[in-house]
């Protein structure tokens, strides 16, 4: 049944490609931008992994990983004492919440499954 919606797929591709119909899309011969973020994730979960991302979906990991980044980056160019300690505090919270995450997802088979793979994606 796939193979049936392969060709028309195909078909409609190519026919679309016959009236030059992706002859002026952006970006046309220049390298496709990859997600440096999906590097990590192992090849098989990528799809599943950019469709949550594309509708907004992160994992929790992600999402605090990113307020990290973001809090970080705040604490360094403040120039307000109260308003550091207001941010180290917010940074604070949010890195042991993420290492509670990282944790609970170590019992988790499937992490234990590509720990591995994912370390050696990252260079660890």
């Amino acid at each position: 049944m796939s193979d049936i919606f392969a060709l028309i797929a195909e078909r409609k591709i190519r026919e679309a490609m016959d009236r030059g119909e992706f002859d002026n899309l952006p970006g046309k011969g220049r390298p496709i931008p990859h997600d440096d973020e999906a590097l990590c994730v192992p090849e098989e979960l990528r799809m599943g992994y950019k469709i949550l991302k594309n509708a907004g979906f992160l994992p929790p990991e992600l999402e605090l990983r990113r307020e990290i980044l973001s809090l970080e980056d705040l604490i360094r160019v403040c120039k307000d004492e109260e308003e550091k300690t207001v941010l180290r505090r917010r940074l604070s919270m949010a890195s042991l919440h993420y290492d509670v995450l990282v944790e609970k997802n170590k019992s988790n088979p499937a992490f234990k499954r590509y720990a591995g793979r994912i370390a050696e994606k990252i260079g660890l």
